[in-house]
């Protein structure tokens, strides 16, 4: 682990879960306040606000915020197989998965120059960046992307991400951008990702605005849903899943309306628009948000009570002792889902040992198991916030 990698590190493998139980706590007037404050902000932008001049009045923006106040902007980006779906004079969004490689290919090149154009217009530089999974499941990558973002914002350019679905063959059918900017969140520091849309917000049951959510297993998932636009793949469900993620990475969160006039300008000044999900008191280190949020796990290990409780409330290695049993093929190294008793899922961490060698010395002691009887070791496991 790296300096550059837990700049934002807490002490502590509860953290997650303390913040979780501190969040309710926020104050919806202060959280609007310290979006004043934020300095370094991810605005992401969906496929179906990507039209007519959506560019150009989101260069004209993101020129103002950076003349005015310094502030570093980064762009995460949908768009590119919507063009390519254009460009290629298909009649719909494909379905077969060459057909959607070849519409990101083809679009790409067009999302950009739309970037360029609009954004040359207010003497901005922009820069293409292109991730997949596999690059921020990498850590050795995930640090080279870190340092590139970091001297492109040095420079002054403003980063566009993307996806690269011209060869992210699971990231087309099982990702979107939602999450791809909270996987960025931490990896550029972010104190702020605003993640615009076709709708105001997060919407409750009679179709009115919510200003502010304070826990979202309690206040927003049920309110969430899927996408109906036909052209993206996200929707409400993603963004809000997204906003949690991000917020545990230290980052206040704000979903609004992509064609209200001025409201990246609003929401940093800290007008009551959108939705907001406040950043939590107690982030998670961005090496461990990368554990928790970004790896994918491989397997999973069936601890028993006495271990749960050990991991969650004293911050404790997995030992073999612990161990009821595992699920899933991993190696040493992998990412792992870390279930109580009951069959929820309490943690995630990097295994030891692998499954075979766990599920030998399941249920043994240090004499049994051998000198190395640590499945999971503290410094590698994260607890999940308590739902």
């Amino acid at each position: 682990m790296t300096d550059t990698e837990d700049r934002t590190a807490t002490k502590g493998g509860a953290a997650g879960r303390a913040a979780a139980d501190a969040a309710p706590e926020l104050d919806p007037q202060a959280a609007r306040a310290a979006l004043r404050r934020c300095r370094r902000i991810i605005v992401k932008i969906g496929s179906k606000s990507l039209s007519g001049d959506a560019w150009d009045r989101l260069a004209a923006e993101v020129a103002a915020l950076r003349g005015r106040s310094g502030r570093s902007l980064v762009i995460v980006s949908s768009g590119a197989i919507a063009l390519g779906v254009a460009k290629l004079g298909l009649k719909s969004r494909p379905k077969d998965m060459a057909w959607l490689q070849a519409a990101a290919a083809a679009g790409q090149s067009v999302l950009m120059q739309r970037y360029e154009e609009a954004f040359g217009k207010v003497g901005l530089l922009v820069a293409q960046v292109l991730l997949t999974h596999a690059d921020l499941a990498d850590r050795t990558r995930t640090n080279n992307a870190r340092n590139a973002l970091a001297a492109l914002l040095e420079a002054g350019a403003i980063p566009i991400i993307n996806e690269n679905d011209a060869v992210a063959v699971e990231e087309i059918k099982f990702g979107d951008n939602d999450q791809l900017a909270a996987m960025v969140t931490p990896l550029c520091e972010a104190d702020l990702l605003i993640l615009l849309s076709d709708v105001e917000g997060l919407l409750d049951g009679d179709g009115r605005r919510v200003p502010f959510v304070r826990s979202v297993a309690r206040e927003a998932r049920h309110l969430a849903g899927a996408s109906t636009s036909g052209v993206g793949t996200g929707g409400m469900a993603s963004k809000v899943e997204a906003a949690r993620r991000a917020t545990l990475a230290g980052s206040h969160v704000v979903i609004g309306a992509a064609r209200e006039a001025g409201i990246i300008t609003r929401i940093v000044s800290g007008e009551d628009v959108g939705t907001l999900f406040a950043a939590v008191p107690q982030r998670l280190s961005a090496r461990k948000h990368w554990i928790a949020y970004t790896l994918r796990p491989r397997g999973a290990i069936l601890v028993d009570r006495g271990a749960a409780e050990a991991i969650g409330s004293k911050n404790r290695s997995i030992l073999a002792v612990g161990v009821l049993g595992v699920r899933g093929t991993f190696l040493p190294g992998d990412a792992v889902a870390v279930v109580d008793p009951d069959g929820t899922e309490i943690a995630r961490g990097l295994a030891r040992m692998s499954a075979s060698d766990a599920a030998r010395t399941a249920r043994k002691k240090r004499e049994e198991a051998g000198d190395d009887d640590v499945v999971v070791h503290r410094d590698d496991l994260v607890v999940l916030p308590s739902e």
